[in-house]
């Protein structure tokens, strides 16, 4: 019996007694009224319900008498074995053997589907992270925010939503220009500028811009730097998106900030232009001392923010606001970004900028704020002398113990990992724990076939040893912990729940056969526990593809 099937059976015992008490009450309850939770000692049953405590008052009855009457209705129900009142009227509920054992053929008939709902559904999210400088490699802070992000992403979609991973490409301003000089000087044998990019990555993408286009040295001076800069630009955003793909990121929408001031159609306006017309036409703007502003201080910014500087020229601010305008054009009611520790000053202002374009503050946007993260021993790039890249990382490290580390702490919680750890094939490193666990459902599922035990039979009630409940208690959590972690955004809790779900898997393995020793004689026990080891394995599986982390089969 799942947890939903639980709340229906209270939703359907309570109600008329709701209705009997007071008329037309009953009938408005629905199933998100009698949430069910795992009581913290096991002793005290397999679920609680606060149902009775919530509805007492609404009903004229002491809390607890009216739990005594919900449990004597729900003992009747099949599937649950004991109801038991405790403390002021919390109601602890027991399922028999078989109720419980069945969630274990569920789960392997449902595959990758178990732990997918349907509690993000109707929600269309723009998710926006990574979104990095195509003038160098990738590096240890974009290796957070990426596998936070995916895995963010992961979750979304499981739960139902419609989405799209987006990577913004600051690919306009003097930055790109200071990028294309320091590519045609190496090209030319000439030391960086002194504002520009240095390091090996530099002198590589000059040998392999001056391959690419050799006729860049015969244009007129003023026309060899944008040559330079974009070509090396091309090639740097496919070094990019390839160092994204092996650590196992997928962006469905590479957008450029060069389309935010491009000319419209037919030489229309740009965008940009654009942004500022139609948040003028909100109400929110107004020219002071030259300049155009937006007064996001009626939205909670600590300050008006100028869009058009008095010189004519357009703020970082106007790119931010033709860009989240551009999300809501292509039908994304909400928006998502994921920023790093050194843009807190931007949560203020993109809220305020959401409002200044007609949406809620509160509800259509969401900034969310990573903190950063170092690893002991990490050496700085050979080829780009002054960061820690996501290549070298994911070389040393692997992609799995990376993914897996970085998404099992908040991101808003500073992060040190140690390297002696994630390279360990011990207990002691927590992927590997994991890892470890699914890698032994397959082999526990080989074995049982050279035994000749098949999932053949399947008698739930046997399922009757401690340990087996414990496990079947922790698989009934996974869809409820996927939704609720999709709701958060806290890849983090799937990557505890894998654990904790590893350790009791591991202990009933101590503990049950699914092999029987010896000249012992296959039984429906042995079958059924066959059963119980591939719907773990399967959970494990659906958990780790939720970080985009692989689930071996051997180790």
């Amino acid at each position: 019996m799942t947890p939903e099937a639980l709340a229906a059976a209270l939703l359907a015992v309570v109600s008329p007694l709701v209705e009997a008490r007071r008329p037309g009450s009953g009938e408005a309850l629905t199933l998100t009224d009698f949430p069910v939770e795992r009581p913290k000692n096991r002793d005290h049953g397999d679920w609680a319900s606060n149902a009775a405590l919530k509805l007492s008052k609404q009903v004229g009855v002491n809390p607890r008498e009216f739990a005594a009457e919900v449990a004597g209705a729900l003992a009747a129900v099949d599937g649950i074995a004991s109801v038991e009142v405790a403390g002021p009227g919390f109601i602890n509920i027991r399922l028999d053997a078989a109720a419980a054992g069945a969630l274990a053929r569920t789960i392997v008939e449902a595959g990758t589907a178990f732990g997918r709902g349907r509690s993000q559904e109707g929600n269309t999210i723009n998710l926006e992270f990574v979104s990095a400088n195509p003038t160098g490699p990738m590096h240890i802070g974009h290796t957070r925010w990426a596998a936070l992000g995916d895995a963010i992403a992961r979750l979304l979609l499981a739960s139902g939503a419609t989405l799209v991973r987006e990577f913004y490409i600051n690919d306009a301003g003097a930055q790109m220009d200071r990028f294309g000089r320091s590519v045609l000087a190496r090209m030319q044998g000439e030391p960086a500028p002194e504002d520009g990019y240095a390091g090996a990555y530099i002198d590589d993408l000059a040998t392999r811009v001056a391959e690419a286009e050799p006729g860049i040295a015969d244009l007129p001076e003023d026309e060899r730097v944008a040559a330079a800069r974009d070509k090396a630009y091309e090639l740097q955003l496919a070094e990019l998106q390839a160092s994204l793909a092996k650590f196992n990121v997928h962006f469905d929408v590479f957008f450029s900030e060069r389309t935010l001031h491009a000319e419209g159609a037919d030489g229309g306006p740009s965008l940009v232009d654009e942004a500022v017309d139609r948040l003028r036409a909100q109400g929110h703007v107004f020219d002071a001392d030259g300049a155009v502003w937006v007064r996001t201080t009626d939205f909670g910014d600590d300050k008006d923010r100028v869009i058009r500087r008095s010189n004519g020229e357009y703020t970082y601010f106007a790119a931010d606001a033709a860009y989240y305008l551009n999300k809501g054009d292509r039908g994304f009611a909400h928006k998502i970004y994921l920023l790093g520790a050194d843009h807190h000053g931007y949560v203020h202002r993109l809220k305020a900028l959401a409002g200044a374009a007609g949406d809620d503050p509160e509800k259509d946007i969401e900034v969310l704020i990573g903190q950063l993260v170092s690893i002991n021993g990490a050496r700085l790039s050979k080829r780009a002398g002054n960061i820690i890249e996501l290549d070298d990382l994911r070389e040393w490290l692997g992609t799995d113990a990376l993914r897996y580390s970085l998404a099992r702490y908040p991101a808003d919680s500073p992060l040190t990992l140690d390297p002696e750890i994630l390279q360990k094939r011990t207990n002691d490193n927590p992927v590997f724990y994991v890892q470890y666990a699914h890698a032994r459902t397959h082999n526990v599922a080989r074995n049982a076939t050279d035994s000749g035990v098949a999932r053949d039979a399947f008698a739930p009630e046997l399922l009757t040893h401690e340990t087996e409940s414990a496990l079947l208690g922790a698989l009934q959590e996974f869809p409820r912990l996927v939704a609720f972690a999709a709701e958060l955004r806290e890849p983090h809790r799937i990557a505890r729940y894998l654990e904790e779900l590893a350790s009791l898997y591991h202990r009933w393995y101590d503990s049950c056969r699914v092999t029987p020793l010896g000249d012992e004689e296959v039984t429906d026990v042995h079958r059924t526990r066959l059963w119980l080891n591939d719907a773990t394995g399967q959970v494990l599986r659906n958990g780790l593809d939720l970080l985009g982390v692989s689930a071996p089969e051997r180790m």
